[in-house]
């Protein structure tokens, strides 16, 4: 974890983001990250950032309250019941705070699962898999939402 802190990584991925951008001219950008990847869309997608137009985070990990409150682009939230690393404190937060700031907001519920459901769901756990899937969907649907541009993803 130490190689992969905030410094050390929201530079490179900033400079990803912004490569899109204006060397690659994409004109609509969505992040989703999945555990340690949940602190990093929020970082880009927050006021004054906004290298992206909308995020989806998955058991977000290391996800801090200003993280939260930054948030300026459409975002959805996908949340097992069983999370230490986003923690039940955090879920309300987020519920309390995310709605109050003029951005759309999905958030997702997975009762049963537990973190890294999303991405290392057990392929013989029926709940997991159907919780995989589910939460595949939810952000397909979420993208196709906030990135079309003249009928066109991007």
């Amino acid at each position: 974890m130490s190689r992969n802190t905030r410094t050390v990584r929201e530079p490179e991925i900033f400079e990803c983001a912004k490569a899109l951008r204006s060397q690659h001219k994409y004109s609509r950008i969505g992040a989703i990250g999945f555990c340690f990847g949940g602190w990093a869309v929020f970082r880009l997608g927050a006021k004054g950032v906004q290298l992206v137009d909308c995020i989806v985070a998955a058991h977000p990990t290391f996800l801090e309250k200003k993280d939260i409150e930054q948030i300026n682009v459409p975002v959805a939230i996908m949340a097992p019941e069983i999370d230490s690393m986003f923690t039940e404190e955090l879920k309300a937060y987020s519920n309390e705070v995310i709605p109050t700031l003029n951005v759309a907001y999905d958030y997702q519920y997975f009762p049963g699962l537990t973190h890294g459901f999303a991405t290392r769901g057990n392929p013989n756990d029926k709940s997991e898999m159907e919780g995989m899937e589910r939460a595949k969907d939810a952000a397909v649907l979420w993208f196709r939402q906030w990135l079309r541009n003249s009928g066109k993803i991007k």
